[in-house]
């Protein structure tokens, strides 16, 4: 071992804790890619999908193995076979949350321009939306944010009901405090940051006012799991199943969240993401790629690409 000290090819061979740790730091990490894409594999979820944001869930996952004591990734396979609690922590390890406020601004114009006015307009009371995998909950308060710019309707608003789920709790807790750095907020204008958000005196951060939590249920839920209802008038599942799951495993999900949906209800995609091949009951929505609209019923059997007037 050449440039070595003798003590610490000693912790090499015989990791402790504290050798454990030396070995990881010695060699990297102990995931490279090629464990890594058997882990993927293993759990159904894509390669590509994780192409871009693999080295932070890779480290993740590297310390994981190191804690349950397994050098190669067949001992790390074995043991998630084992331990459904080994296997939960690996699902959380490997979520990834980017997000912020108004991501993908054009998505937010159309909603706020044609989506929320339709929606209004169909006299539904209240309205039901369902965000799956809302992460910290940026995407939850922009909603909520754009709800209240006045001027949209000339009587009053009918009411607003939101669940937002995620599997991860930590997430979760974060989003129920509604506290974010300064750099989530880059795409808010100021007067909407001014109206909405209170600035941290001493820390680049904001807190969401508490009037904008009013009418949002937080749930742990797997997407998994099956919807937490039904008659939702929109639904945002963004940049979490279509990108990071194969499609074996994400076709049964998006057959079941198409059901939730009630009648003429939107989903709300990423904005590079697109759905798999076949009939699903949706149409494109106007003016943006990634909001699809429910046929009732009776037009489900029709082309799935003809877009609604």
């Amino acid at each position: 071992m050449i440039g070595r000290d003798p003590a610490d090819a000693a912790q090499v061979r015989n990791p402790g804790p504290a050798g454990a740790a030396r070995a990881l730091s010695d060699t990297g990490c102990l995931v490279d890619d090629e464990t890594f894409f058997r882990l993927l594999d293993h759990l159904g979820l894509s390669r590509r999908g994780y192409r871009k944001v693999r080295k932070g869930v890779k480290k993740r996952v590297a310390r994981h193995m190191q804690e349950r004591g397994c050098r190669r990734v067949d001992d790390y396979l074995g043991l998630l076979e084992r331990s459904r609690e080994d296997r939960r922590r690996c699902e959380l390890l490997t979520t990834v949350s980017i997000s912020r406020f108004f991501r993908d601004r054009r998505l937010w114009e159309v909603l706020e321009d044609r989506v929320l006015p339709e929606l209004i307009a169909s006299g539904k009371d209240p309205l039901r939306v369902w965000f799956a995998g809302c992460a910290s909950g940026e995407e939850v308060y922009s909603l909520r944010i754009l709800w209240e710019r006045p001027g949209r309707t000339p009587g009053p608003l009918p009411g607003l009901e939101i669940t937002a789920t995620d599997l991860n709790p930590a997430l979760l807790e974060r989003a129920r405090q509604g506290v974010y750095p300064a750099s989530s907020l880059e795409e808010v204008p100021d007067g909407l940051k001014a109206a909405w958000f209170e600035a941290d005196p001493k820390r680049p951060r904001y807190a969401v006012k508490p009037a904008l939590k009013e009418g949002i249920t937080w749930l742990a839920r797997d997407l998994f799991e099956g919807p937490p209802g039904t008659g939702y008038d929109m639904l945002f599942c963004r940049n979490n199943l279509l990108t990071y799951h194969t499609e074996p495993r994400i076709r049964p999900v998006l057959e079941a969240l198409v059901r939730s949906l009630a009648p003429g209800g939107r989903l709300i995609v990423g904005s590079h993401e697109s759905l798999p091949p076949g009939e699903l009951g949706l149409a494109p929505c106007p003016r943006i790629g990634c909001a699809y609209r429910k046929r009732p019923e009776r037009q489900g059997r029709g082309n799935r690409n003809a877009a609604l007037d």
